[in-house]
């Protein structure tokens, strides 16, 4: 029971979070399991990525229910994406702990940086050739998947900005479409890592109905809170967290959320 608690209160959290500032679970979750729960970086990872199977699942039925999904792009991203999700997450399990965590550090920190950007990035005035669509997701979808088995993660950060920036799609449908490529990608990601043995199976029954609650709510809340100075503030924060786990050495094993 408190197991479920702890890892309710974890979902929540990064679902709140989440929905504040649009951006994916992981990068908040991944350290709550961590510093709260003690996992291993390893198990971690694993872990958040099986939650987001099922997160990617509810918010895609939203938005498509909305008619902000392309089902084109999403075959696309999530044909190539499931090639390499194997593969990033064998090459997480190979990876000793420390360099894992300096790894996710530094996607921390570039999902940092893409956070400032967010507000100068402007989408183009007309939608790129099909031909040219269908190349921008294929080659994202192999980024995108090996990202998201090593890193635990949706993959967003990358798919997001690929869709506005180089195929013209407004930030709704971009975000629809990710999530729906999160099911079938992290779905691969995830089944590896667990075949691996890094997936806490036993607080999945707390995490996700947590994050879906708290996705809600973050998304609610979100209208009510001015955006700038809340996102400036979780970028300082993963920052933090991004610099700490740069640090991590060979001989050190220092949770970043102590």
């Amino acid at each position: 029971m408190t197991l479920n608690f702890i890892s309710f209160l974890i979902g929540l959290l990064t679902g709140i979070f989440g929905g504040l500032v649009g951006i994916g679970g992981g990068l908040i979750m991944i350290p709550l399991m961590v510093g709260i729960l003690k996992f291993s970086q390893h198990k971690a990872h694993g872990t958040s990525l099986v939650a987001l199977v099922f997160t990617g699942l509810s918010g895609a039925v939203t938005y498509a229910l909305n008619g902000s999904i392309d089902l084109i792009a999403a075959i696309c991203l999530a044909a190539t994406a499931m090639l390499t999700a194997r593969a990033g997450a064998r090459y997480c399990h190979v990876l000793p702990e420390w360099k894992l965590r300096k790894y996710f550090g530094m996607f921390l920190i570039f999902c940092a940086i893409l956070l400032i950007l967010k507000p100068y990035i402007s989408v183009p005035a007309a939608a790129s050739p099909f031909y040219f669509q269908i190349g921008v997701f294929s080659i994202t979808g192999l980024f995108v998947g090996f990202l998201s088995g090593m890193m635990g993660v949706g993959g967003g950060t990358i798919m997001v900005p690929a869709m506005v920036l180089l195929a013209g799609f407004s930030q709704h449908l971009a975000q629809g479409t990710s999530l729906l490529v999160m099911v079938p990608a992290g779905s691969v990601g995830a089944f590896m890592h667990w075949k691996m043995g890094n997936v806490a199976t036993e607080i999945l029954f707390g995490l996700v109905p947590g994050i879906i609650l708290g996705a809600y709510l973050g998304g609610h809340f979100a209208h009510f809170i001015p955006d700038t100075p809340l996102r400036f503030t979780f970028i300082a924060v993963i920052i933090f967290m991004g610099v700490r786990y740069v640090r991590s050495s060979q001989s050190t094993d220092v949770s970043v959320c102590e």
